[in-house]
């Protein structure tokens, strides 16, 4: 609202620190595929990028040590609140990502979706650690990186890792 104001009076907003805009350019598609993996939706991954990257920038200098992790992790956090949000509002999401075997066998198209929709249920039933944890594994994160996003200890991630994976399977199969 300030912002909006300054801008009708003539003033210019404060410009975007270099260290923040590099950060950001480092950053961004990392942040954007984990909340993709969560939310499979490339609109609602975006948005969950701006709002993990404008509560960092609020709250945190850019040129922090711990900036990946917190980024990380909070992308992580942000796109399961998404996801729960979605699922509280008995929203249907769409699959945009369509592949033409898809358009050619509905059957299997309809399968697929069931799967995934039923996989976001799981996760979405899940506490907030082990989506966590499986979120960002399936992102492609190292154990190092899945500890520091996390505050963890990298020598617990595996044994974290094997409980989220049989608490995952028992959302699947409840």
């Amino acid at each position: 609202m300030e912002a909006a104001a300054e801008l009708r009076a003539g003033m210019a907003a404060p410009a975007m620190p270099t260290a923040f805009e590099e950060l950001f350019r480092r950053e961004y598609g990392r942040v954007v595929n984990i909340a993709y993996r969560i939310v499979r939706d490339a609109d609602a991954a975006e948005d969950v990028a701006q709002d993990v990257f404008v509560s960092f920038y609020r709250k945190h200098p850019a040129d922090a040590g711990y900036t990946g992790a917190w980024l990380h992790a909070a992308a992580v956090h942000t796109a399961l609140n998404a996801v729960r949000a979605r699922d509280r509002r008995g929203r249907h999401e769409t699959d945009h990502a369509r592949d033409s075997a898809a358009i050619a066998e509905p059957e299997h198209a309809a399968e697929r979706q069931e799967t995934r929709d039923e996989v976001r249920a799981a996760l979405a039933r899940m506490d907030e650690r082990s989506a966590s944890l499986l979120a960002l594994r399936a992102s492609g994160l190292s154990y190092e990186e899945i500890a520091a996003a996390l505050g963890l200890r990298k020598s617990s991630i595996g044994t974290l890792l094997r409980r989220a994976e049989d608490a995952f399977r028992k959302e699947v199969t409840r």
